[in-house]
């Protein structure tokens, strides 16, 4: 017995299912996944030096990707596979800083995992940002 808050979304005037809702847990942390392993990919590739050095260089090329799509095109390859989109409150596209300062965020891992009632992230939060299913 509690206080219901209505769906994931409802105060921000998204709609509950389909496109423009926000985007599910599972959708978002697939997509980081395939970004993460695509980050490790390329930092395998062309700057580590061993295994030793992967986890950093991973995470550069994450938090590098993340600004360059994310403050460009709205999403990383990982959301664009899953249809997913990074946009403001408002709905209008994600400025840079505010991508950048987002991404730095997410790489620092803690603000990640806090969440609100719509499942949001405090990078999100304290980006005004929220993501989508396209």
């Amino acid at each position: 017995m509690g206080v219901d808050f209505g769906y994931r979304g409802e105060r921000f005037g998204l709609p509950e299912h389909g496109p423009g809702s926000i985007a599910s847990l599972g959708r978002r942390v697939a997509a980081i996944c395939v970004d993460w392993a695509l980050c490790a990919l390329i930092a395998y590739g062309l700057l580590a030096d061993g295994p030793s050095s992967l986890g950093n260089w991973t995470l550069l090329v994450f938090t590098v990707t993340g600004i360059l799509t994310v403050g460009t095109l709205g999403s990383t390859p990982g959301k664009r596979l899953l249809g997913l989109r990074v946009v403001h409150l408002s709905g209008e596209r994600l400025s840079f800083p505010r991508a950048a300062a987002r991404t730095v965020l997410l790489a620092l891992a803690i603000p990640a995992l806090i969440w609100d009632r719509d499942s949001r992230g405090l990078h999100d939060r304290l980006t005004e940002a929220v993501q989508l299913r396209v």
